[in-house]
């Protein structure tokens, strides 16, 4: 088997590279850079995302090296508490906290080691890629050119992608771009503040405040129209929080918050994954955790085609089709809830409204659509702990008789002791769950 080659060893490339190789696929990870970049950049991931962690085998680690988010925390532009939407730091449905703050470089070591642990995959640093088929990839590394074969190529490169240019996509608008400052220090001694991301609705300059891990911060202010990120004085934007406290800036930064998506995710059997097929605004946290629900997608989907002796493409047509719908209704909630908590004290106020404290701390993941029956068809299925149980492809939970029909997916009975808490008992309502290797529900049916 030709391994698959993947461009870009971010988070999503290298954990798409984990994915694989667990499930016996050889993979060939091509980087332009020989070292990790070493500043912090995506600052959050939620519960399901967590469970993704989980299957690429770094959650546990990654919790030593995050901390739970408390929620979100409106301020008016004297910095007075508006509304506060608390979360419980203690596990949610998937056993994870709903919220978990990090610095991405602790992220990216611990993935990266777990790659580098795996026989069945071949890293390469300094690599400029410039052709990709969906055959074969060619890169410059050292002066000279290489080609590697392939069975397929993931293009997990970035916002500004090669791989994109090279199969032809373009960026579809969806008509939001606003510049800001941001800015990760540590400070000398605790600040003491609350918890969770602090964000400041002020239409001249909406700010947004979070603690990352212990004595690290990270801020973020919205540019006026002219001003220069490197000419505005740090000072008094981080006076509010920091009073008296000594603090050094690791990271001083612009950044241009897009929504944007590729016009298609897919050339043969090249394939767009993370930044490359779609960008998002920071709002809802959920711009890295899109990306990994990519290779979470994908990766099952292609170990299954090329262990299949004659391929399975229509499972592959599904990745598109699942991902992108689910990454525009994202996109969508990032930019309301921007325009919300951003454009000023009367916009904040709308989130004091009856229900809007449910919308702000329900889970931000729709399902996937086009699965089979059910209500919870597209949604993941709460089953930490069950994984050995539940094996690596289709499985079926059940509470009663046996069900038949099934096929080759594992039967899984949830006792209690499969099940101690009750809780996906509960969860299941007297259902019956056909699940994907993902551990989405494809369909469910009455007991």
């Amino acid at each position: 088997m030709d391994p698959v080659v993947i461009v870009g060893a971010g988070p999503v490339g290298v954990t798409a590279a984990i994915l694989l190789a667990q499930r016996g696929v050889p993979c060939v990870v091509l980087e332009r850079f020989p070292q990790m970049y070493p500043l912090p950049r995506a600052v959050h991931v939620d519960d399901e995302v967590v469970r993704i962690l989980e299957a690429a085998g770094v959650a546990e680690e990654f919790l030593k090296v995050s901390r739970p988010g408390l929620g979100l925390r409106l301020l008016d532009a004297k910095h007075r508490v508006m509304a506060t939407f608390a979360r419980d730091p203690g596990g949610s449905r998937h056993g994870y906290p709903q919220a978990n703050m990090f610095d991405q470089p602790d992220l990216e070591r611990l993935l990266r080691d777990r790659l580098l642990s795996l026989p069945a995959v071949d890293f390469v640093g300094g690599a400029t890629v410039f052709q990709v088929t969906s055959s074969s990839v060619r890169y410059r590394r050292d002066g000279e050119e290489h080609e590697v074969r392939a069975s397929a190529v993931l293009g997990c490169d970035g916002a500004n992608s090669t791989v994109r240019g090279l199969i032809g996509a373009t960026l579809v608008d969806l008509r939001f771009a606003e510049r800001w400052l941001v800015v990760d220090g540590v400070c000398e001694s605790d600040l003491d503040a609350w918890g969770g991301v602090h964000q400041v609705c002020n239409r001249r300059r909406a700010a947004t405040f979070m603690q990352l891990g212990p004595r690290r911060y990270r801020w973020e202010f919205r540019l006026l129209p002219g001003e220069v990120a490197t000419e505005l004085p740090l000072e008094p934007l981080l006076a509010p929080w920091l009073g008296d406290t000594p603090v050094t800036i690791v990271r001083r930064a612009e950044y241009t918050f897009r929504a944007n998506v590729a016009s298609t995710w897919r050339a043969g059997r090249v394939f767009l994954l993370g930044d490359a097929a779609h960008q998002t605004p920071p709002f809802i946290g959920q711009g890295l955790g899109a990306g990994l629900r990519d290779a979470y997608n994908l990766a099952w989907k292609l170990a299954d085609d090329l262990h299949t002796p004659d391929g399975n493409p229509t499972l592959l047509d599904t990745y598109e089709r699942e991902r992108k719908p689910h990454v525009r209704a994202q996109i969508r909630l990032a930019i309301v809830a921007g325009w919300a908590m951003t454009g000023g004290q009367v916009r904040g106020s709308i989130w004091r409204l009856p229900g809007m404290k449910t919308l702000a701390l329900r889970s931000t993941s729709p399902p996937l659509r086009g699965l089979g029956a059910g209500r919870r068809a597209g949604t993941v299925a709460p089953v930490r702990g069950l994984d050995e149980a539940l094996g690596d492809g289709w499985s079926v939970l059940y509470l009663g008789g046996e069900p038949a029909g099934f096929g080759e997916a594992t039967l899984v009975k949830v006792t209690e002791e499969l099940d101690p808490s009750g809780a996906l008992r509960t969860w299941m309502r007297n259902q019956t769950f056909l699940l994907r290797p993902d551990r989405v529900v494809h369909a469910s049916f009455p007991r």
